[in-house]
């Protein structure tokens, strides 16, 4: 316990503007009336107004002094920051200062590639190379809410044929590229990569049980580490006094701070410095629920290596004023140059402003020459540490306050600082070497974010980015490139599932180790091939070659990695159909009803392959 003594008598006149406060440093420590004088300095008085006597309520006080303690030891410069940077934040947005002001747009640098040509498949073969020499980051902070699904999102099926979870399909092709990068290793040496996961409070527990109880999903535990976001405070008004939560004076209201928090729990964890010491040269950061993420990273680590860019972003073609983020570059009047994502809804006036008087318009590819940002990116180490030595890994934020009217003086709800992973590049020199990939949607881009309800309601032609349309995409995915391997799928029906209009692909799903890259997945097919529209094919095993089949029905094929099984000949059965559901239908476990469909398993060929051994699905 500190008494009121302890308190300097310099800093009694500070105190004295909250005398329910001051009739209080009895109860604090020296380091809580440190924090105390912090709030006071920074016009946080209004926190301290409904403190009751000594005595009363003492644990509540304690209690709010140690939220206090977290949150300034949670942000980069600690609360005096977080609060010098919201008033500068709200007074721009007050003044509807625009934050590109003075820079003009233009098309920057990067590299288009053509799924299966020969570039391509240099470039995979090039990212298997240089796949041992990176760590991989997900980002994981956020609940389904939004989907209809109360779980974590990474425990979602990522597909509904074999039930594999988005977290599993993760670490199964992180492990499958170690595995082939160690292949083609000259050194020999045969690292792990590591696994970085972002929880919040929301998501953290729940991640570690699932990782626990289905024993990392095969990796081995040492390699993966979980770093939990906190949360920042909010602001009730444009002088950014923090917000009370409502219902507890002794508690500020809090709310997430964004996916930028990433870079500086990396930096303070000390993992940048550990993997620099163990000789690697990249960290890729991805996002929770894009299926198809990993058709792309092979290819693009390739281009990272090649080009030899610090930042290079995942992107897609992306249709003028399409409700995506645009691959910017940004140059200012005094020489300031940066390549960024700038949001859509920016975008267009911002290229108005700039002598484009059509504003965001498709060039003669069809698409806009400004590519879709997908928020996946990967950052050479060695800069990617130098630069976070000097920002602490603090991302430029912004704030979006809702106000009450147009005079801009009060919200209609508490606002926060928001930062963003893929704004690390504002605070980059113009020396960096920051570049775009861009890759096909079919093949790169499915992300689950919508419910069933909202998905409906997208203007037609637009991307539903639903849980259905999500699964389909793996499936469009997996019949294209075998199409591009040279099997003969048939083209797929269109299907209206829970208000969606879709295509229903064949169900084809492999796992990652049967076929990471395309030139592997080559040559596991051989011979004339052909599957129906109705059928299913799921691959769960390493060495399974497809020769001359027909297929025409259901097949599912397990083996293990030392037998090698050799799937010919015509297999024709009732297979599976595919039932809809309604997403109200309650009775319906919510991970299948968001999708508006199920499986009804008729008839399956279904084989097992326990033994080493040389097998043939003809014999």
């Amino acid at each position: 316990m500190a008494s009121s003594s302890t308190v300097d008598s310099s800093v009694s006149d500070l105190f004295s503007s909250a005398p329910a406060l001051q009739s209080n440093l009895g109860i604090l420590s020296p380091d809580q009336i440190e924090l105390a004088k912090i709030l006071l300095e920074n016009g946080q008085s209004h926190l301290f107004l409904h403190w009751s006597e000594p005595g009363v309520c003492d644990n509540e006080k304690l209690g709010f002094f140690d939220q206090i303690a977290r949150l300034n030891s949670s942000y980069p410069g600690g609360l005096a920051a977080y609060i010098k940077t919201a008033k500068e934040l709200l007074a721009d947005s007050k003044l509807g200062k625009n934050p590109y002001d003075g820079f003009s747009p233009s098309v920057p640098s990067g590299e288009n590639l053509t799924f299966g040509d020969e570039n391509f498949i240099e470039m995979e073969k090039r990212g298997v190379v240089e796949a041992r020499k990176a760590a991989f980051v997900l980002v994981a902070g956020g609940l389904g809410e939004r989907l209809g699904y109360n779980g974590i999102k990474v425990a979602l099926p990522r597909e509904t044929t074999t039930g594999t979870c988005f977290l599993q399909h993760y670490i199964e092709s992180i492990l499958a590229l170690q595995e082939a990068s160690h292949k083609v290793a000259s050194d020999g040496n045969q690292t792990d990569i590591p696994f970085i996961i972002m929880t919040s409070d929301d998501t953290h527990s729940r991640t570690q049980n699932l990782l626990e109880l289905n024993s990392y999903f095969g990796m081995k535990s040492t390699q993966v580490h979980l770093l939990k976001q906190e949360k920042v405070a909010c602001l009730d008004d444009n002088d950014a006094r923090l917000a009370l939560d409502s219902n507890n004076k002794y508690k500020i209201q809090t709310k997430p701070h964004g996916h930028g928090d990433v870079h500086s729990l990396l930096y303070s964890s000390g993992l940048l410095d550990k993997w620099l010491d163990a000789g690697l040269k990249w960290v890729l950061f991805f996002q929770d629920t894009n299926g198809l993420l990993f058709n792309a990273i092979p290819a693009s680590l390739g281009v990272s290596a090649t080009k030899q860019y610090h930042v290079n972003s995942l992107a897609v073609p992306r249709k003028a004023k399409e409700a995506i983020g645009g691959i910017t570059k940004l140059t200012h009047a005094d020489g300031r140059a940066m390549v960024i994502n700038v949001e859509y809804n920016q975008l267009d006036p911002l290229l108005r402003a700039s002598g484009f008087p059509d504003g965001d318009v498709n060039c003669e590819t069809g698409y806009s020459p400004f590519p879709g940002n997908i928020n996946q990116l990967i950052l050479e180490l060695g800069s990617y540490k130098e630069e976070l030595q000097k920002t602490g890994g603090a991302i430029k934020e912004f704030v979006n306050p809702k106000y009450k009217d147009s005079t801009k003086t009060s919200f209609k709800s508490s606002t926060r600082l928001e930062c963003m992973m893929q704004d690390y590049p504002k605070t980059l020199p113009p020396t960096a070497r920051v570049g775009f990939t861009v890759m096909d949607i079919w093949l790169a881009y499915a992300p689950v974010k919508n419910n069933p309800e909202d998905a409906a309601k997208v203007p037609k032609g637009n991307p539903y980015h639903s849980a259905t349309s999500g699964e389909m995409a793996i499936y469009r995915a997996n019949s294209r490139i075998l199409q591009k391997a040279g099997v003969k799928v048939e083209e797929p029906v269109k299907q209206v599932l829970n208000g969606q209009e879709v295509e229903v692909w064949s169900r084809i799903t492999w796992k990652p180790k049967w076929g990471m890259i395309f030139s592997d997945i080559k040559t596991k097919v051989s011979g004339n091939c052909d599957i129906s529209q109705r059928s299913t094919m799921a691959i769960t095993g390493r060495n399974v070659f497809i020769d001359n089949l027909s297929l025409d029905g259901a097949l599912i094929v397990d083996s293990i990695d030392d037998a090698e099984v050799k799937l010919g000949g015509s297999i024709k059965n009732n297979g599976w159909t595919m039932e809809t559901v309604d997403y109200k239908d309650t009775s319906v476990p919510e991970e299948i009803r968001i999708r508006g469909f199920r499986f009804n398993k008729v008839e399956q060929l279904e084989k097992k392959f326990a033994q080493p051994g040389k097998f043939s699905l003809e014999d």
